[in-house]
Parts: C-alpha cells; sequence; structure tokens
C-alpha cells in the first residue's frame, strides 16, 4: 500500500486518474445533524461514566476483571489509533503487510473515535496547517490573550468535532477510499462501535454469570474506557499544542507533555512528531516512553511490518533547536 505524504498540498487532485471515489463514510463530507446529536451522547455519557468512577472507585472497588477489561480495551484501541490510524495510515512511517493493514483499521476503529478515513483525513489536514488558519483543532485558534487560549482549548479539544463541515475525503485521504476494505470498515464504523461497547459487558456477564458483572464490565470496560480514551488523545490537540518543551525545530507549537506519555502511548512526544512527521518513534531522547514504537519494531521483528522509518541520530540532530542559539524555544513549557 502507497500511503499519502504527511502533507497533502492544496492542488492536489481528488484521485490521480480525476475519478471521483465513493465516500468511505455513511454521512459524507458534511456532519449531519444526527451525527453531532449522537456525537454528543457519545462524548457526555462516558464522562459523566468517568466522574462517576472516581467515587465508585473509593467506596466499592473496582474487581480485577473491570479492571482488566478496561486496561486492555483501552490499549488494543490506543495502538490502533496511534501506531495504525496515525503512524501507518496517516504518515506511511511503515508498511505493513495486509493482514496487519487490516488489523490495524479494526483496532483504531474499536477507539470510538471515527471513521478511519475521517480520522485520517481531519490530521493530515492539521499537519497541512498545524497551528495556522486551516488547522482543524488549532488551541491558538482565537488568539494568544488568555481568555482567547482558554476558548481556543476548548475548541482544540472538543469543540472541533461539531463543525458541519468536514475534512475533503476525496482530497486527503484518496489512497486510503481506494481501497475496498479499509473504505469497508471506515463505512461499518457503527458496526465496530458496537462491538467495542458490547464486548467488555459480555465477557463480564459470561465469566461472573451474573447481570451485575455485566453491567460493571460495561461501566468500566466500555463508558470509563472510551472516556479515558479520547480526552487523552484530545489532549494531543488542545495540551501538546499550548505547553510542553520544544526541543526540535517545527513550524508550529507542539510541544512534548511528559505526563501524558503512558496513556497516548508515546504520542505526546508531539514536538519531535511535528517536527519529523514521518518517523515511526516519537519518544527519541533518554526515557522517552513509547509503546507505539516498541510494538512497531515487534511488528518488524515479526515480518508484519518493513521499510520502517527509524531515526537516526543524524536525523534526529538535523532537527534540534540549538539551545545555545535560542534558549527560551528549547525550553519551553
Amino acid at each position: 500500500m502507497n500511503t499519502s505524504p504527511a502533507v497533502i498540498d492544496d492542488t492536489q487532485p481528488s484521485a490521480a486518474d480525476g475519478q471521483v471515489l465513493p465516500s468511505a463514510t455513511l454521512g459524507g463530507d458534511n456532519k449531519r445533524s444526527v451525527e453531532q446529536i449522537a456525537l454528543l451522547l457519545f462524548i457526555v455519557v462516558p464522562f459523566v461514566a468517568l466522574v462517576a468512577a472516581v467515587p465508585l472507585a473509593w467506596g466499592r472497588g473496582v474487581s480485577g476483571l473491570d479492571l482488566g477489561l478496561l486496561v486492555a480495551m483501552y490499549f488494543i484501541g490506543c495502538h490502533g489509533i496511534t501506531i495504525g490510524f496515525h503512524r501507518y495510515f496517516t504518515h506511511g512511517s511503515f508498511k505493513a503487510k495486509r493482514p496487519l493493514r487490516i488489523a490495524l483499521a479494526v483496532a483504531g476503529s474499536l477507539a470510538v473515535e471515527g471513521p478511519l478515513v475521517r480520522w485520517v483525513a481531519d490530521h493530515r489536514r492539521h499537519h497541512r496547517f498545524s497551528d495556522a488558519e486551516g488547522d482543524p483543532h488549532s488551541p491558538w485558534r482565537f488568539g494568544e490573550s488568555l481568555p482567547a487560549l482558554m476558548k481556543g482549548l476548548w475548541w482544540a479539544h472538543i469543540g472541533w468535532m461539531f463543525d458541519e463541515e468536514q475534512t475533503p475525503q476525496q482530497k486527503y485521504a484518496p489512497d486510503l477510499i481506494k481501497d475496498p476494505a479499509l473504505r469497508g470498515i471506515s463505512r461499518h464504523f457503527l458496526t465496530f462501535t458496537i462491538v467495542s461497547l458490547v464486548f467488555p459487558p459480555l465477557v463480564g456477564g459470561l465469566v461472573t454469570m451474573s447481570w451485575w458483572g455485566a453491567a460493571t464490565a460495561f461501566f468500566w470496560g466500555s463508558l470509563v474506557r472510551v472516556a479515558l480514551l479520547h480526552h487523552v488523545t484530545w489532549s494531543i490537540n488542545s495540551i501538546c499544542h499550548a505547553v510542553g518543551r520544544r526541543p526540535f525545530k517545527s513550524r508550529d507549537r507542539s510541544g512534548n507533555v511528559w505526563w501524558l506519555a503512558v496513556l497516548s502511548c508515546g504520542e505526546s512526544w508531539h514536538n519531535l512528531h511535528h517536527a519529523d512527521p514521518t518517523s515511526a518513534r516519537h519518544g527519541v531522547m533518554k526515557g522517552q516512553i513509547d509503546s507505539s514504537a516498541r510494538l512497531i519494531r515487534w511488528f518488524e521483528k515479526l515480518g508484519w511490518a518493513y521499510d520502517v522509518r527509524w531515526p537516526d541520530s543524524a536525523r534526529v540532530d538535523s532537527r534540534r533547536i540549538d539551545s545555545r542559539r535560542d534558549p527560551a524555544r528549547a525550553d519551553a513549557a
């Protein structure tokens, strides 16, 4: 599979032969009212569960089964997004054999973050206009004053998703639309959402042989897990473009936020990513945990992934900011 470049040129036609490709999402390039209502429900309901999880865990505890389902489903979905939707489908950081390609598309869909093609198109557009006019979710959209930044953080975290006008799929993700299997996975996002939400209570109910076991598994393994993963992913759009250290040269305000590294599966080493978008590893400095890069390495050793774009020391050093010449930017937080 030939993946598209990290940045799509505005003059690029929708398809190489000029043919208009079929939509890879049920709603096309416009978000319908029913989609916005569904989006609101998928934001509010899991978030309420996430807030309620703290007193519930404190008062009654959480069973090992519920916690196991939460962690397992969280990291399956998270790595599906970080390795699949992001590093592979969006940026072409490596090539994958077809079974791995399909598995990554399915795993990313289980994260309940939107159809594959829409996710990729949005992210490619983000890189095309990062923190400038045209970026779908920059926290600097409304200006640099504190009130403007607070408004911008809300927009970058959640607000942008309710914009009716969507990123054109034909322009930003024609390579994915051409693949019938990927187009089908993207169009059946609702099916994967149902599977993602039903699987934990099904396991919980069968293991405990009780409706209560199914209910608690649904609460922790479905609702709390989805909310936590959503807000960690959205924090890369908002927090990691507002604060963080910036040791590498990039044309935007992407920063490294260390305390999000584990939960984001390495995505919060965001400054390097924007300095070198096709790199398969984001955490390139000593002590920077990047579980996504580790899994890509295992896929490579198994022969499932190849032509991986690993950053060597020369490549990394060429993107560093000289702290002697620009100490303020290198230490920005």
